[in-house]
């Protein structure tokens, strides 16, 4: 596993995503809200997340990375097969995917 600095380093750039994410899902006049709700929880561990990163418990800090992949992963999913969503939600939910797999290889999940 990473050492603590540089995962808090990965953690802000999926943080960042997270948030350009739920910038544009608050832009997207109709969102579907399955997609909404990720976003959402996202934002949400997104907030946490800093407090289970400096606890340094390594059992805490998979589970989150775990429970953000998962929404992640179903974000992305229904970006694919809803063909109206906007390319701005689409391209922030995109990112927002890349920065968690990003993390979850550096980190070695």
């Amino acid at each position: 596993m990473l050492q603590a600095n540089d995962i808090e380093h990965r953690f802000y750039f999926l943080e960042r995503a997270v948030r350009l994410a739920a910038q544009a899902a608050s832009a997207e006049p109709v969102l579907p809200r399955e997609l909404r709700d990720c976003i959402e929880r996202m934002d949400k561990q997104a907030d946490h997340a800093r407090e289970i990163l400096q606890s340094a418990d390594e059992l805490r800090i998979r589970r989150l990375i775990r429970d953000m992949d998962l929404l992640a992963e179903k974000a992305k999913r229904v970006c694919t097969f809803i063909p109206t969503l906007s390319a701005q939600i689409k391209g922030a939910v995109t990112h927002m995917h890349s920065q968690m797999q990003e993390l979850k290889r550096d980190i070695g999940m």
